[in-house]
């Protein structure tokens, strides 16, 4: 099997494409389907120059629950939905879904909520109840009214237990959340087929969609997530559906994408499901090889939500997998999408100062004016650590734009903030969650890329909003261990255009031995050829047998 090669493909367009109706990209040729048995790997995407995401969540709120799609009403106010727990009333009991209203921003350290239905006041089962609850996973404001996704996911103890969805529908409150109506006698989707619905979160009421009329909802089938004992399908296909404002509980009026992976839009008649296209396919695995026993070979697509970035005219989906956030971007709800990041937490056990987490929601209410920060929702119960409520953590972003290489002053370390700016340090992974030590200007704190996994490549370095020139670095070594802690093998790349070159002329003093008497908390000098990017590191082969490498400082310069 290979990976799917992006190049133009001779058009070819099937009957329900032409009796489509068409939005934003007329005439634009529809390529065919990329085949099943080959391996498609969306492009990396060339939009932000940096990119952080906290280690750890940043701020709590006192409520139980996970999961919280979430919907900014007309009334300024934040609706969510979570699963099993009591939202925010631990007085109350609990209840397999809960609708909450959430006040305060994240920033502030102020959220705080009220419980307004929970439980059968919400919707139902339609599956066999004694093995299937209700799960929420996605919620939109229109009009005023809210709208609310529900699966069935399984419940049952054991291998079974969270991996599948055979069926879901769409809720409705005219109340803000205190009551909910929905066709009783039939679910809107069944037959494990898009019953993990999340709607497209247009800010407040919908407001920032200025170009259409429609509210539109993405849709996995099988599961939501990876399917962990296989009971159904992983889902690798991210669907896109569009329905007027009058007909989001009728799905005989949804019209769904039938484009292609590459941003030309097409839509099926109203009703055909069965004629749809993905709008994002990523068949990448995470965690193929580990180092003992655990989870691995994971699907990367999983229920979150799908947010309009409006300062930045970008849709972000931020997916996850068990130790992973994946974050995405497009430059229309159809695409094309393209990845833009990957947040690596490790296996378990994880600790207060770095974990990960599951259904990770971005909510539009808590995007900054400039668009350059966003607030995330993950949950976890699991890996020692517990953070099972509505809580954040901040993504920070910084768009691309071209620029000469402009360094301060010549001999000034440019991973420190005073002279590069925002310098976002960058690594495969952080086993203590110290991720922004690397450039902290101190040299006796020590973090390493341990994470569980056999891996095959590993770096320490660091990306800016702009060029700079640089020929020097110097590396400083953490803690060297029994099972890794050192390179086997590496080289010194810029970034230049989004691609990693090597440097050259490279000469390491005093020389590197690639092995464990590298030394803990050891200074290796790099010189190398004058070059310039607006990103470096330090790249090779992770040494051990639990193959890792460490890191106390980097430091970057240029001199005359």
């Amino acid at each position: 099997m290979k990976t799917k090669a992006l190049i133009a493909i001779p058009l070819v367009i099937s009957m329900v494409t032409l009796i489509s109706a068409c939005t934003g990209d007329a005439g634009q040729a529809v390529r065919p389907d990329v085949p099943e048995d080959e391996i498609y790997i969306p492009e990396e995407s060339t939009f932000f120059s940096t990119v952080w995401v906290d280690e750890t969540t940043r701020t709590f709120s006192d409520s139980n629950g996970d999961l919280w799609p979430a919907a900014w009403s007309d009334d300024d106010r934040l609706y969510a939905a979570m699963g099993d727990g009591r939202g925010f009333d631990w007085s109350q009991p609990w209840a397999d879904i809960v609708v909450n209203r959430i006040d305060g921003h994240p920033a502030s350290d102020d959220l705080s909520g009220e419980r307004l239905a929970a439980g059968e006041q919400v919707g139902k089962v339609w599956s066999d109840p004694e093995k299937y609850n209700k799960k929420p996973t996605g919620m939109a404001s229109v009009d005023g009214d809210l709208y609310l996704a529900v699966q069935d996911l399984n419940k049952q103890q054991g291998a079974p237990a969270f991996n599948d969805a055979p069926a879901a529908t769409i809720l409705k409150s005219t109340d803000k959340g205190k009551t909910w109506t929905f066709d009783p006698s039939k679910p809107m989707f069944d037959d494990y087929t898009f019953t993990t619905i999340m709607f497209l979160d247009y800010g407040k009421d919908g407001s920032n969609n200025t170009f259409d009329d429609y509210v539109y909802a993405y849709g996995l089938d099988g599961n939501w997530r990876d399917s962990f004992s296989d009971a159904v399908p992983d889902p690798t296909k991210l669907y896109l559906a569009r329905m007027p404002k009058d007909a989001v509980q009728d799905a005989s009026r949804w019209e769904y994408y039938a484009g292609d992976l590459y941003g030309h839009a097409r839509w099926t008649e109203p009703g055909k499901l069965e004629n749809r296209k993905p709008v994002l396919r990523d068949d990448r695995r995470v965690y193929k090889e580990l180092l003992g026993e655990g989870l691995s070979n994971m699907a990367v697509l999983s229920q979150s939500n799908v947010v309009y970035n409006k300062p930045l005219e970008r849709y972000i989906y931020a997916s996850w997998t068990e130790f992973t956030f994946e974050f995405y971007e497009a430059p229309k709800p159809w695409g094309p999408w393209k990845r833009f990041f990957s947040k690596d937490f490790g296996v378990y056990p994880w600790t207060p100062e770095k974990h990960g987490g599951y259904a990770t929601v971005i909510p539009s209410k808590f995007i900054s004016e400039d668009g350059k920060t966003m607030w995330v929702n993950g949950n976890t119960f699991v890996g020692g650590v517990e953070i099972y409520n509505f809580s954040l953590r901040q993504l920070k972003v910084t768009p691309y734009k071209k620029s000469k290489a402009a360094n301060k002053k010549s001999g000034s370390n440019l991973a420190l903030p005073e002279n590069g700016g925002d310098a976002t340090p960058i690594s495969r992974s952080n086993h203590y969650g110290n991720g922004r030590s690397v450039h902290e200007g101190a040299k006796d704190r020590s973090e390493d890329s341990w994470n569980g996994e056999a891996k095959s490549e590993d770096y320490w370095g660091m990306t800016w909003s702009q060029a700079y020139k640089m020929n020097k670095l110097v590396y400083t070594t953490g803690g060297m261990f029994e099972d890794g802690g050192w390179f086997e093998d590496f080289r010194v790349q810029v970034r230049r255009n989004f691609e990693w070159i090597d440097v050259e002329g490279v000469v390491v003093s005093p020389a590197y031995p690639f092995d464990e008497t590298a030394g803990a908390f050891a200074e290796y000098e790099f010189r190398f050829d004058e070059t310039q990017g607006d990103g470096v590191r330090i790249v090779g082969t992770p040494g051990g047998a639990s193959k890792f490498t460490s890191v106390a400082e980097l430091e970057v310069y240029y001199s005359e």
